[in-house]
C-alpha cells in the first residue's frame, strides 16, 4: 500500500466492510421473545407491557409520572399542549435538530424562534437565547444534541429568572448525565424518542416525563383515552373525548422498548469504547470534538467533530477525500430547521392558523449556526467492537491532511 492518498494514485486503507459494524437496531432472542409474548397474549392495543415500560423509566429516571407515546413526535406536541401554549406564544428552540422539536408547536399557534447554537456542546447559546427573549416568550426548548448535555446551569438560571418553561428533548441523551442528574430529569417535561436510530429504540414510540400532576394530565388529556380514564376526578372527564388526537403507543413497540432499555448501559459502553479514542485521535490530527462540560459525562447517539478553518482542508474537502479512502462520512445528518421551506416560504401558518403571520424567518438568520453546521463532518456509529477499523479511519485521516494541498487541487480537477 503507497503512503499516497487514494486522489493521488494510493489504494484505499479502509476494507473492512461496515455493514455488521454500524448494524442498529442490534436486536436478539430477548427482544423477539418479549414481542412474542404481546402476540400470545393477543391484546395489541392496550397491554400492560406499555405500563411496564412507563414504570422502568419512571424508576431509572425518578420522575413522578411517566406517559408513552406512539412516537417522539407526539410525545413533543404533549408536552407542548400541556405547559398550556396559546396561539401567538413564542418558544425559543435550536435550528440545529430534528424537526419535530419545533414544529409540532405549531398546531397549537405557537411560534417557534430560533436561536443560535454554541461551539463547544452545541446546543442553544444561552446569550443568544436570552437576546431573543420578548413579552411573549413562554419556554425553551434545550436539545441535548447527539447525546452531548446542554449548557443547563445557564439555561434553567434565565428559565427562572423569566419564569420560563423547559421541554427538555432528550431524544439522543439516554444516559446522559448532567452534573450528576441524568438527562431526562431536567426539564419541566423531558421528552424521549424511541424511534430505530435512538439509543434505546422501540421501533417507533416516545416517553413523555414530568413531575407536575397538572402537566401529567393536561398530557394525558391530548389523545390518550385509557390514561385519562385512569386520572382523578375531576381530570378524566374528559376521556369520552380526550382532545382530539390519538397518542397511544402500540405494545409490540413497547415490548422493544423495555427489552432495549435493560441492554442501554451495555449497549452505551461499546459505543463508548469505540468513540472515546477514535474522538481522541481525531482531535490529535487537528479535528475539534464537541465534549460535555465538566462534571457531566455525554453518550454517543452520534460522533461529530469540525474541521476548523486553521487545517488545510475544509469539512466538505476532508469528506470527500476521506470517502475516496473508504471511509463512511457525511455532513450532519439534520438540515438546519431555520432554513427549510416550511419557515423560509412562510407555510408555517398554514398549520398555526394566526390570523396574520406574525414572524419571516429567513436561511440566514443563524449565523454562528450555519457556519458551524458546514464545518462538521459524521463519522460512523460502530455499535460493534471496532477498534482495528476505528483505526483504518485515523490512519485515513492522517494521510489525507499530511498531502491536503495536492488532495485540494485533486478535488478541484475532478469537478471541473
Amino acid at each position: 500500500m503507497t503512503d499516497l492518498p487514494v486522489l493521488l494514485g494510493g489504494t484505499p486503507i479502509v476494507t473492512p466492510d461496515h455493514a455488521a459494524a454500524e448494524r442498529w437496531p442490534r436486536l436478539d432472542k430477548e427482544d423477539e421473545d418479549a414481542v412474542l409474548a404481546v402476540l400470545r397474549d393477543g391484546d395489541l392495543s392496550t397491554h400492560p407491557v406499555t405500563h411496564a415500560l412507563e414504570d422502568a423509566y419512571r424508576v431509572r429516571w425518578g420522575r413522578r409520572h411517566v406517559l408513552a407515546h406512539a412516537n417522539g413526535t407526539l410525545a413533543l406536541l404533549a408536552a407542548f399542549h400541556a405547559i398550556g401554549l396559546q396561539p401567538g406564544d413564542e418558544v425559543i428552540v435550536p435550528s440545529a435538530t430534528w424537526w419535530a422539536s419545533a414544529v409540532p408547536m405549531l398546531w397549537l399557534g405557537a411560534v417557534p424562534v430560533f436561536a443560535e447554537s454554541e461551539p463547544c456542546q452545541a446546543g442553544l447559546d444561552p446569550l443568544d437565547v436570552e437576546r431573543r427573549c420578548t413579552s411573549r416568550t413562554r419556554a425553551i426548548v434545550i436539545v441535548h444534541l447527539w447525546g452531548v448535555p446542554s449548557r443547563m446551569a445557564e439555561l434553567r438560571a434565565l428559565a427562572t429568572r423569566r419564569g420560563l418553561r423547559i421541554i427538555e428533548d432528550a431524544s439522543h441523551a439516554h444516559g446522559a448525565v448532567w452534573q450528576g442528574n441524568p438527562c431526562g430529569r431536567l426539564g419541566d417535561v423531558s421528552v424521549f424518542s424511541l424511534q430505530s436510530h435512538k439509543l434505546a429504540p422501540a421501533g417507533e414510540g416516545g416517553v413523555l416525563m414530568t413531575d407536575e400532576d397538572s402537566l401529567y394530565e393536561r398530557a394525558a388529556q391530548l389523545g390518550d383515552v385509557w390514561r385519562c380514564l385512569e386520572l382523578p376526578p375531576p381530570a378524566h372527564r374528559f376521556a369520552g373525548t380526550t382532545f382530539g388526537i390519538k397518542t397511544r403507543m402500540a405494545p409490540l413497540s413497547a415490548a422493544v422498548g423495555l427489552s432495549q432499555l435493560g441492554k442501554l448501559d451495555r449497549h452505551n459502553a461499546i459505543r463508548q469504547a469505540n468513540c472515546a479514542p477514535l474522538e481522541d485521535a481525531l482531535e490529535g490530527l487537528g479535528l475539534v470534538p464537541f465534549r460535555p462540560e465538566p462534571g457531566s459525562t455525554r453518550v454517543w447517539f452520534e460522533l461529530l467533530l469540525r474541521v476548523p478553518p486553521e487545517l488545510p482542508l475544509s469539512a466538505a474537502e476532508l469528506s470527500a477525500a476521506l470517502i475516496s479512502e473508504g471511509c463512511r462520512v457525511s455532513p450532519p445528518r439534520y438540515p438546519l430547521v431555520h432554513q427549510q421551506p416550511l419557515f423560509c416560504e412562510g407555510r408555517w401558518n398554514d398549520i398555526a392558523r394566526l390570523p396574520e403571520p406574525v414572524r419571516t424567518y429567513r436561511a440566514d438568520d443563524l449565523p454562528a449556526t450555519t457556519r458551524l453546521a458546514s464545518e462538521l463532518i459524521r463519522f460512523p456509529m460502530f455499535t460493534e467492537p471496532a477498534e482495528a477499523l476505528a483505526g483504518q479511519y485515523v490512519a485515513a485521516t492522517e494521510r489525507v491532511l499530511a498531502h491536503a494541498g495536492a488532495v485540494r487541487v485533486a478535488l478541484r480537477a475532478a469537478v471541473g
